[in-house]
């Protein structure tokens, strides 16, 4: 019998079945598409010779550690995303664009060589081959006793897997919708999977590529470019050539609803080429490989629900998601399963190394804190575990502000028009303070000499010091970019916020901060009851 079986071909399944091929552990990977991937999808073009990415692009080293090491691990070459030039603002679509200067629009995005599916190409030649099953669509599962049963379709044939652990690396929803169990997951668990939206899975992307240089760049433009118009195709397009610039392609997200992009099907090809050439002019006329991929047409990435786009940037990392079932031996894995990175692919690495850790009996990495030892007094102890929650909330600066950027870009490519960088503001900030709940949970804290008065533990408002002047920095940062953002220029009260827009963002930031700080308290006092119980107990 398999020590495991994985359902799932993508980035976080083939991310766990290297560790485990590694370890010595016997597993099988099923994917239902005939592809490894997932939704990572990378196609030739003929005209410039270039694959191009048609689902996720960029990776950011400042802010993704997991994905930048493996790419470093794997050796894979890798290059910055084109930002120098002017971008391209089309606010009417009956005028012609307008140029403004935004260095560094990507904030040291970067691409791998070859495309997104290098990648994954690279993972999986760590993976015996026999191991890996495609065309295998998952029906049923259910709990033996001390194993799990799975059943597949296969070529129109039921296929009967056992193994000792069953892995589910596939976005929530589709589990939840597609998948029958035995006995049934819990009605919290179902509701957790349904909340989770499965990333860009109501998203449609279009890359063209060229014959020769590229045009625009010959021009002094980016390739950057927002259309803001009611009439727009693409929303937000970027130059896709590759590391030397010698190859022309260049790519966008649709602006279009999903039920537009299936009314204006047939007329596509030409409404694409006709917004390409209103912003790069008559070199681009009459020319280019087009690439569409809408993918909420993919039955193994699109849940009924994700039809409906959601409303906010989703948050992901649940807790419900991340626990085991089935006494251990069913597992969900996927991007929105992650806690950090969640809906990319440092999402579904991170994943993957959480999952192999719990199938490997290895505990995850804990908060480690310098220079402290059994011998260590509660005082140092209490210290280093404050100045080690300080040095985490510093590395949070920059990713707050990167949220917050890509909080933004949903909002806007979601049709967003209004309170925009409120929404998104708030959203990261949140995102910092639920992960800094999480964060205190796991430190070593000594409660046996900290003093409670009135609710409030003594070591709280060390805690809420650690934020001094986090909030003010990220405001800065949002100023400062909204003026210079070529996709807000259109949108006045965005733009440059008033004072009464940033005061109204500001509240609603107090209120979370007032949310944090009493649950952070609570963790608190809880660490310290369960202090006093141990000591009660050891008398």
């Amino acid at each position: 019998m398999l020590d495991v079986v994985i359902v799932g071909g993508g980035a976080c399944g083939l991310g766990l079945a290297r560790d485990l091929a590694k370890a010595g552990v016997s597993f099988a990977l099923y994917e239902a598409r005939t592809r490894l991937g997932g939704r990572v999808l990378s196609v030739e073009d003929h005209s410039s010779g270039l694959r191009v990415d048609l689902g996720p692009t960029w990776f950011w080293p400042d802010t993704q550690p997991t994905i930048t090491g493996l790419v470093a691990e794997l050796g894979l070459a890798h290059f910055p995303q084109h930002d120098p030039g002017t971008a391209m603002l089309l606010a009417e679509g009956d005028k012609k664009p307008e140029t403004r200067m935004t260095p560094n629009l990507h904030s040291g995005a970067r691409r791998i060589e070859g495309g997104m599916a290098t990648l994954i190409e690279a993972l999986a030649k760590d993976v015996p081959p026999e191991c890996i099953h495609l065309g295998a669509v998952l029906r049923d599962a259910a709990e033996r006793g001390d194993h799990v049963e799975l059943r597949f379709d296969i070529a129109g044939e039921p296929v009967i897997v056992e193994a000792r652990r069953a892995v589910l690396a596939m976005p929530p929803r589709l589990i939840e919708e597609k998948v029958a169990f035995d006995p049934p997951l819990d009605a919290l668990t179902r509701n957790a999977m349904r909340g989770a939206a499965t990333w860009m899975a109501s998203q449609a992307k279009a890359v063209v590529g060229f014959e020769g240089k590229p045009a625009w760049r010959a021009d002094g433009h980016s390739g950057n470019a927002f259309a803001t118009h009611e009439q727009a195709v693409l929303g937000e397009i970027f130059d896709a050539c590759d590391a030397s610039g010698e190859r022309a392609a260049i790519g966008g997200f649709f602006a279009l609803s999903i039920e537009w992009r299936e009314a204006f099907e047939g007329g596509m090809p030409m409404l694409l080429a006709s917004q390409l050439v209103q912003l790069y002019g008559k070199p681009l006329e009459g020319v280019g490989e087009q690439h569409v991929q809408d993918w909420v047409r993919e039955p193994f990435t699109c849940a009924t629900l994700d039809k409906t786009p959601p409303a906010e940037h989703p948050e992901y990392g649940d807790p419900m998601l991340r626990q085991s079932f089935w006494e251990g031996k069913l597992l969900l894995g996927g991007a929105e399963t992650a806690r950090e990175g969640g809906g990319y692919v440092e999402g579904a690495l991170n994943a993957a190394k959480r999952i192999a850790l719990r199938i490997l009996d290895k505990k995850e990495a804990p908060i480690m804190i310098p220079g402290t030892s059994e011998t260590t007094t509660p005082e140092a102890l209490n210290e280093s575990s404050v100045a080690r929650f300080r040095e985490w909330v510093q590395s949070k600066r920059e990713p707050a502000f990167a949220s917050y950027r890509q909080r933004l870009n949903f909002g806007l490519s979601n049709g967003q028009r209004e309170q925009v960088t409120q929404r998104a503001m708030l959203g990261a900030m949140e995102a910092v303070l639920k992960e800094a709940t999480a964060v205190l949970e796991t430190l070593p804290f000594d409660h046996s000499i900290v003093a409670v008065e009135k609710g409030r533990s003594d070591l709280t408002p060390l805690v809420q010091a650690a934020f001094d002047g986090f909030i003010q920095e990220l405001l800065d940062s949002v100023i400062d970019f909204n003026r210079t953002s070529c996709a807000l220029s259109n949108f006045p009260d965005e733009h440059k916020p008033s004072k009464d827009y940033l005061s109204a963002t500001l509240r609603d930031i107090a209120a979370a901060w007032r949310e944090f700080s009493l649950d952070a308290n609570q963790i608190l006092l809880d660490k310290c009851a369960s202090a006093d119980q141990q000591a009660t107990r050891s008398l």
